[in-house]
């Protein structure tokens, strides 16, 4: 019985040709991808948003008001000093921490003062106001 000494297994062409299939579907793949990051980061910030202003909500069943601009979305972790009061504040606070936008940056909270409309933003990936695009405003507006 001999044993067939010739090893079997992939040519080099066969190894480029998939180096060349597989580097031709990252060429069309990925910058699509890459796009949807973007995408995704405002859901993120628009998840956010939505969470911040039912814990708001929840704060003004609690105290009859919400927070006043100065008093800011802090008052959703620690107990707020100054005006209005705070008289029923939960002990465990609103929320556990107060997130960050996907860019790093704070998010904005203005209250008017005229007891319903209160807004939520991120100045967006510049975070600066105004802006297109990723740039654009992200709010509960």
């Amino acid at each position: 019985m001999r044993k067939n000494s010739r090893q079997k297994g992939y040519t080099l062409m066969e190894i480029l040709i998939v180096v060349v299939i597989l580097s031709i579907l990252a060429v069309a793949v990925v910058p699509q991808l890459m796009d949807r990051t973007d995408d995704a980061r405002v859901a993120r910030a628009q998840s956010d948003i939505s969470a911040l202003k039912t814990s708001l909500s929840v704060y003004k069943l609690d105290n009859f008001n919400y927070p006043s601009t100065s008093q800011g979305l802090n008052a959703l972790v620690s107990k707020p000093s100054g005006l209005p009061e705070a008289k029923n504040w939960n002990p465990n606070g609103y929320v556990e921490s107060l997130p960050k936008d996907p860019w790093g940056n704070d998010y904005q909270y203005l209250n008017p003062g005229n007891h319903s409309d209160i807004d939520i933003y991120s100045f967006g990936q510049d975070g600066q106001p105004g802006g297109e695009g990723v740039n654009a405003d992200i709010g509960n507006w």
